[in-house]
């Protein structure tokens, strides 16, 4: 194996040395401020291995971003872009895992260092990615730091995973309830919104429907209070008419049947990369019954979720998905509302022109319909084909 000297050439001299800081939060910015410093005394290396000062970039604009990925990493993207257009004699950082936890993200620079004979250097020595050995040890510090926050993250979601098996665990709760000084779960102390909430349960007992819900409350003129959860007015209830979707969350939402319940959304890989989605009742991390004081029995909360289900399949049956209907419409079942990107559907008109009578299509939003019980056709989403 060479030694560092001789894998220095003039012709990495000559080119610029980039220096890669980054830290993974802006809490460690912050706080682990001896690894910042540590990350910037390296450029005293770079200028001790032969490099002029005004030949070595720092670039630390990623301070504050993982490195799980490249995405938002501008530093490290123009790192790259400059390494695989041959503009880099060198590239350095403290340790691999300040360049890359991926390592499809390491091999790419790694690659990109060979083609262009640029040298990778951190605190234990300079390597050369053409060197057998030395890729080989390359390959081993990004599988290594790729691996380090795999068992970071698996430590830290078994931690998590067992405080929520005790019920122990806090997370956002719906309207209704609150934390109490212990991290206990209670009912809120507002006695309008325990009203609220049991006249809520009481009114679906009777009604059955969800759509049935939302006209009910809009002809009594009641509303329903939420939370807000972001923004300067965190914590503030406010109270707002009930709208479809606002049902359907409280109705399936087991903590009012006094069920602490964890993992219903869950992280899946996608060709699109990690995105969260729900995952089945026998799926959830955490489920258990009687954890806190209850609005509704558990038994009442299974019959609304029974009744909820036969609600969609009767709503399924009738409305099916079949072959393109007759009509002269040519865009069924494809045209979405330019106000709120939903499917519109189609009514006709007769339209009589002398002797004449034809049927005219209109493309309606019934959004507002579904979800606040107003008109199924309202101007603002009205639209004609012609």
């Amino acid at each position: 194996m060479k030694g560092i000297n001789q894998k220095i050439e003039g012709r990495h001299l000559s080119k610029t040395a980039y220096l890669y800081i980054r830290q993974s939060t802006l809490r460690q910015v912050q706080e682990n401020t001896e690894s910042t410093i540590r990350q910037y005394a390296l450029r005293e290396k770079l200028t001790s291995l032969g490099w002029d000062q005004s030949l070595i970039e720092v670039v630390d604009c990623d301070l504050g971003h993982s490195a799980k990925t490249a995405e938002n990493r501008d530093g490290f993207q123009k790192l790259v872009a400059d390494v695989a257009n041959g503009m880099a004699g060198a590239v350095a950082c403290i340790e691999a895992s300040r360049l890359s936890r991926s390592s499809s993200d390491w091999s790419r620079l790694i690659e990109y260092c060979a083609m262009t004979d640029t040298l990778l250097i951190d605190a234990d020595g300079v390597y050369d990615p053409n060197d057998f050995n030395d890729r080989l040890l390359l390959g081993l510090k990004g599988t290594m730091s790729e691996a380090e926050l795999h068992f970071l993250q698996e430590r830290m979601r078994g931690g998590l995973l067992n405080k929520a098996k005790r019920g122990e665990l806090r997370k956002p709760l719906p309207i209704g309830y609150l934390y109490d000084e212990c991290g206990r779960i209670i009912k809120d102390d507002d006695i309008q919104i325990r009203e609220a909430i049991e006249l809520f349960f009481r009114t679906f007992c009777i009604v059955g429907t969800a759509h049935g819900m939302v006209d009910y409350y809009k002809k009594k003129g009641y509303k329903f209070p939420h939370r807000i959860h972001k923004g300067f007015r965190k914590g503030e209830v406010v109270w707002m008419n009930l709208a479809n979707s606002r049902v359907l969350d409280t109705l399936h939402n087991p903590t009012y049947a006094g069920v602490y319940h964890y993992g219903e959304n869950q992280t899946v890989w996608t060709k699109d990369g990690k995105k969260s989605r729900p995952a089945k009742r026998e799926d959830w991390h955490v489920f258990l019954k009687d954890h806190h004081d209850a609005y509704i029995s558990y038994e009442d909360y299974e019959r609304n979720e029974r009744i909820l289900q036969e609600n969609t399949q009767a709503w399924a049956v009738k409305d099916k998905k079949t072959p393109p209907r007759e009509g002269s419409a040519l865009l069924q079942g494809i045209v979405l509302c330019g106000k709120c990107g939903s499917r519109m559907s189609i009514r006709y008109k007769q339209k009589q022109k002398g002797f004449i009578v034809r049927q005219a299509p209109v493309y309606m939003c019934q959004r507002r319909s579904v979800e606040s019980g107003e008109k199924s056709m309202p101007e603002h989403c009205r639209g004609k084909y012609r």
